[in-house]
């Protein structure tokens, strides 16, 4: 059987060491459990505070980091420069021992990091360390840090911060690299008020055979950024004229390709290495909130990394999926870094600091500045989001006539591939349906397009609009149900003596069936049982972590461990067995295990860290349970809701025998490489219509349907400045996938807009007597869910005379003449409309008083609060 297995190795790491620095990012709890895996007695036996336990660590499992001045600190370049001036510094022989790159190239706004690849290499004693930038008056123009890639290679960086390169008129400039010793003195030097001892400064002096100081151009090319609810990228069409002097060395090292699409790269710490790849998690951590005019946070891989370290139960806060906050982005937060501090700060200025970073990043990456930008929008709230971009990144110039939705952005990328290959009939209609699979939500777009061959360009003419779509379904809802079932496999493991709980006793169908059962009965019957056990064994793996807000922080602290435990594990499997490898088994091991199986994929734990409970009290579980998982499992464990998000969106297609008419069904997301949405797709319409690219390498095939919206975007702004492909978009209304109804006097329901309607035509009213103070409406899903309840509260004395004319005239297309004529006195029509650029309804009554016509308030209410409703990581999951 194919299979996923979670093995027990009892050998711990015995090279595992521990530095300063690892440990003060640790909670409590976190080192008290690093002396119970390496058996340090004398501290996990007696009750010691936090700064204790680290002494104690360090003691028996520390090693000593380097100490790298890499963090700004007022007055430190001033006392560094002062120690050259009141020191003796004598000279090495380095014997071309020490060798630099020909030329480098600096731009003090931005720095340098390892993507710059500025390679040192050594051949003598010399470690991780500082390394001083001087000039030929030996006046200190930098500090940079010498970080190790391979033996006696080593690459240099330099923290923005800790350079003065301006108004120097001494050319001649070298680096001053010294041995430990001496490093470690200019590191106390920079951070300590309390003036050292003075000493020979024994160093190597290397001289810069070429060394530049350029400064950030501004560019008029645009930065692409496609802000995703789980992953965020960006990018750019970088010409050869994009700014004067482009950075010769990042064209030397392929980082800047010119007359290309360019991706930026983000740092991803949460390997052993530092690795740098073209996605980021959209994922916050405050770091610092003490000075509340100058937040600290971290992001993306960064944010995540510290979040493990902590073992997810630290006090700080962090957010996950802030895309979610578009409707209420002026909604404040109270936010708590590590050490207790607290702020008050508007959501807004959140995912502001979020993309405040991405092109941070990218100007970094492709050294210019950037003024002009495009976010890529979900098409159904397109003027939301540019509203909300405009209003919080008012520094920069955001791209709001051209915008391309998510949908448009991947279709284009495959009509800029279409016109490229020369397969097209010129002047034909083709048409399209776009499913995008994101990590909260999952829509539907349907397009039609045609393509001409002019006499000075190519001429494209794109219709589009929104059709569908589940602000409750995204890749986060296939780990969600993963990491349900791992929870059950674990408990039933640990009460029952390492017995295994097999998928077929949850789902008691077969999973050949389950399409046809899904149609007939439902998808949540389908997981009735499975839910059922979910909720069962919460009692013996606690993951409601809010529940616990009033218990012990102990008891908190593993119940919030055990669900980002349990979601990293499922996120992980869930990356490995649909990379369409030869991996079709996985199982959780430290990292001692050797793989014997071609078919079995380890995923290596630094420990295993689950709490059980057991007779009431919390005990933590070390062991690495012998479990496998395979993929003919988990295939069947999201089939059913694969299955019936396709259904949802494409049955009434099927029905009315339109999907014939598509030639193109394009499949994006990451969650949209998993076979099962090809295999459903089918049951509706022929292979040969899907486009689903299953090519490349397996990372890189996961990425591209991530890229796919953002190249054609980046794709789209590159055509309308080189004037090669001439684009015309028409923006049908959205439609509304929604009932929305209130209830009369009787109690009978009314519904008020009907489900389908697009949003440039939805309309209908109610009526009520003149003395109600308020009426309840109630949006509901297509199988009668109320997915909301509204309230609009009457003021019957805000309500304002207004001529039957002005009425008809200033709401247009909304409310006609008859409507209002037959309005009696002492009746409300309450009015509801949707507008085709807003993503919800307004509610605006009209009263006949005393013979004459009167208009109340007019209010607006969203559709969904969030963009995606459903929030994975509240606590109650």
């Amino acid at each position: 059987m194919w299979s996923y297995r979670l093995n027990p190795d009892e050998k711990i790491n015995e090279g595992r060491r521990f530095t300063r620095s690892e440990l003060l990012e640790m909670s409590t709890y976190k080192l008290r459990n690093i002396c119970y895996q390496y058996k340090i007695i004398k501290a996990y036996q007696r009750e010691y505070d936090r700064e204790k336990l680290i002494e104690i660590i360090l003691k028996y499992r520390g090693v000593k980091e380097p100490e790298l001045i890499d963090k700004k600190k007022e007055g430190g370049l001033e006392r560094i420069q002062e120690c050259l001036l009141e020191n003796s510094l004598t000279k090495l022989d380095n014997l071309d021992k020490i060798k630099l790159p020909a030329k480098i190239s600096v731009y003090p706004e931005v720095g340098i990091n390892r993507e710059d690849r500025y390679k040192v290499i050594i051949e003598n004693d010399l470690e991780e360390s500082n390394v001083l930038l001087v000039n030929g008056e030996n006046y200190l123009c930098g500090i940079f840090n010498l970080n190790k890639d391979q033996d006696d290679t080593y690459y240099l960086y330099a923290n923005k911060d800790n350079l003065r390169l301006d108004g120097l008129d001494n050319k001649n400039y070298c680096f001053l690299f010294f041995r430990k010793n001496e490093s470690e003195y200019l590191y106390k030097t920079y951070y300590q008020d309390k003036k050292l001892p003075p000493i020979n400064l024994y160093h190597y002096r290397v001289p810069i055979i070429d060394f530049e100081i350029k400064r950030l151009e501004e560019t008029k090319a645009v930065l692409c950024i496609d802000f995703g609810t789980s992953n965020t990228t960006a990018g750019a069409y970088l010409d050869s004229n994009y700014v004067s002097s482009p950075s010769y060395n990042d064209i030397l090292n392929n980082n800047i390709k010119i007359n290309e699409i360019n991706f930026v790269k983000f740092p991803n710490t949460s390997s052993k290495e530092e690795k740098w790849i073209e996605i980021m998690p959209s994922t916050v951590y405050v770091l610092d909130c003490k000075d509340k005019d100058n937040i600290k946070y971290l992001f993306g891989y960064e944010a995540l990394d510290r979040m493990k370290k902590n073992d997810y139960s630290s006090n700080a806060s962090s957010f996950q999926g802030i895309k979610r906050w578009v409707n209420n982005y002026q909604q404040e937060e109270e936010i708590y870094d590590e050490k207790g501090n607290i702020a008050i700060v508007k959501r807004g200025d959140i995912i502001k600091a979020y993309i405040d970073y991405v092109i941070q990043v990218a100007e970094q990456s492709f050294k210019c500045k950037f003024k002009n930008i495009h976010i890529s929008s979900p098409v159904k709230m397109k003027a939301q989001f540019i509203e909300m971009f405009k209003e919080i990144m008012y520094d920069y110039n955001i791209e709001e006539k051209n915008v391309l939705d998510e949908g448009i952005s991947v279709l284009y990328n495959t009509i800029a591939n279409i016109i490229k290959s020369g397969n097209f009939a010129d002047g034909q209609e083709y048409k399209a349906l776009v499913i995008d699979c994101g990590g909260g939500t999952t829509d539907l777009s349907s397009c039609s397009f045609q393509i001409e061959e002019g006499d000075i360009s190519y001429r494209v003419y794109i219709k589009t609009g929104y059709e569908n779509g589940d602000t409750n379904f995204g890749g986060n809802n296939i780990t969600y149900r993963i990491m349900q079932y791992m929870k059950i496999v674990f408990a039933h493991y640990y009460k029952n003596n390492g017995e295994i709980i097999d998928i077929d006793e949850l789902i008691p169908i077969p999973a050949v069936d389950i399409f046809r059962i899904v149609d007939e009965i439902g998808v949540k019957e389908i997981y009735k049982k499975f839910v059922e056990s979910y909720q069962e064994v919460e009692s013996i793996i606690p993951t409601r972590f809010k529940e616990y807000e009033n218990k012990t922080s102990a008891e908190y602290q593993k119940v919030k461990n055990n669900f980002y435990f349990l979601w990293e594990l499922a996120e992980n499997m869930k990356k490995q067995f649909f990379k369409r490898t030869n991996i079709i088994r996985n199982k959780f091991d430290s990292s001692g295990f050797e793989i014997v199986d071609s078919d079995l994929h380890i995923t290596s734990l630094s420990k295993w860290n689950l709490s059980i409970m057991n007779d009431g009290v919390l005990e933590t579980v070390h062991k690495f349970p012998d479990v496998v998982f395979n993929i003919k499992e988990i295939t069947k464990l999201i089939k059913a809701d694969i299955y019936d998000i396709v259904r949802k969106f494409l049955e009434k297609f099927y029905e009315e025998r339109e999907l014939m008419d598509y030639s193109i069904i394009k499949l994006t997301g990451q969650s949209c490489k998993i076979d099962i949405f090809k295999e459903a797709l089918k049951e509706f319409v022929p292979g040969k219509s899907i486009e689903f690219k299953q090519k490349g390498t397996d990372e890189g095939q996961s990425l591209e349907l991530k890229l796919a919206c953002l190249r054609g975007v980046i794709k789209y702004m590159k055509s309308r400045k080189l004037g090669d492909i001439e684009v015309t978009i028409e923006n049908a209304a959205p439609v509304v996938p929604y009932y929305l109804t209130a209830q009369t006097f009787t109690g009978k329901e009314k519904i008020v807009i009907k489900r389908q309607e697009r949003t440039d035509e939805a309309k209908g009213f109610i009526s009520k007597p003149i003395s109600t103070e308020k009426v309840n409406f109630y949006l509901k899903s297509d199988d009668g869910t109320i997915e909301k309840e509204y309230i609009y509260e009457n003021d019957i004395d805000k309500y304002v005379f207004m001529e039957v004319d002005k009425i008809i005239s200033e709401y247009e297309g909304k409310i006609i003449q008859e409507e209002t004529d037959n309005i009696r006195n002492g009746e409300i029509k309450f009015f509801v409309y949707t507008d085709e650029k807003s993503w919800g309804f307004y509610v605006l009554p009209v009263c006949r008083k005393d013979e004459k016509l009167h208009v109340g308030e007019r209010k607006y209410f969203a559709f969904e609060d969030d963009l995606s409703k459903l929030d994975f990581f509240d606590g109650l999951k």
